[in-house]
């Protein structure tokens, strides 16, 4: 190995060490709500909104339509399959169209917005706004999409809906390539972006009752295995939850220590 090729392991080492210190999975539940497993209510199931595709050597996201649709199916199957484990009555949206299609469509964006906010105003004590940083020192998790959800396809029918996004831009070799160069300089350069965000929301009042939100996630959503990662990921934690913790699915998974 020669020394350019040592000094890119290292840097590409560093970096990578640098992301996985920076990944933090993040959740919270509004002061006061409980759901046991096996309570009766009722939760809605939105369709996730899903976005694949590259991040170029500038950044910009570059959607990409076989990606996109190869994690559809894979995330959506791996949802079917952890629906039974949510500890509730779990139904699927009802199929938009026309005016109920955008008006799901302006909440799922909605929801996008107001989950990025608080990774980046609640979250992480730096950035807290002033009004945050009141409700976080008096343990205040208190954020809203507002009453419009009661008139979502099937909200009337359901007490509360799971609203799921994920965008995932996988970083381009012009990208990857950028990055380590970067390092050189000093400079920290980010390839790829994994954000997906979990949401329990009072379909009475707009409430957000639950949130998992992480700007890191894992899981390559373009393959089951990986998919069924990113949904286990997304709804940990999720109140009334059957699921076991991901700490006893390492668990059971780990190794037998080797006899002596």
């Amino acid at each position: 190995m020669n020394g350019f090729t040592k000094a890119v392991a290292v840097a590409a080492g560093i970096l990578l060490f640098a992301g996985a210190a920076q990944a933090q999975e993040r959740s919270a539940t509004k002061q006061g709500f409980e759901l046991s497993a096996n309570s009766g209510k009722k939760i809605l199931v939105f369709r996730p909104s899903i976005s694949v595709g590259a991040q170029s050597t500038g950044g910009m996201f570059e959607p990409n339509g076989e990606w996109t649709e190869k994690a559809k199916a894979n995330l959506e199957a791996a949802l079917s399959k952890a629906q039974a484990s949510l500890g509730n009555t779990v139904v699927a949206a009802p199929e938009a169209y026309g005016e109920d299609a955008q008006m799901l469509q302006e909440h799922m964006q909605l929801f996008a917005a107001v989950s990025d906010a608080v990774i980046q105003y609640q979250f992480f004590v730096g950035n807290r706004l002033p009004t945050k940083k009141r409700d976080n020192k008096n343990a205040v998790f208190d954020w809203s999409l507002g009453k419009g959800v009661a008139d979502l396809p099937g909200a009337k029918d359901a007490d509360y809906g799971l609203f799921l996004f994920t965008k995932d831009a996988y970083g381009s070799t012009g990208r990857k390539m950028l990055q380590v160069f970067a390092a050189f300089g000093g400079v920290s350069v980010k390839s790829g972006v994994h954000q997906g965000y979990a949401g329990l929301v009072d379909l009475h009042t707009g409430d957000l009752l639950w949130l998992n939100a992480d700007a890191e996630m894992g899981g390559d959503v373009r393959e089951p295995e990986g998919s069924e990662k990113r949904v286990h990921q997304l709804l940990e934690d999720f109140p009334g939850s059957t699921a076991p913790k991901a700490q006893t699915l390492a668990q059971a998974v780990a190794p037998a220590p080797a006899k002596p």
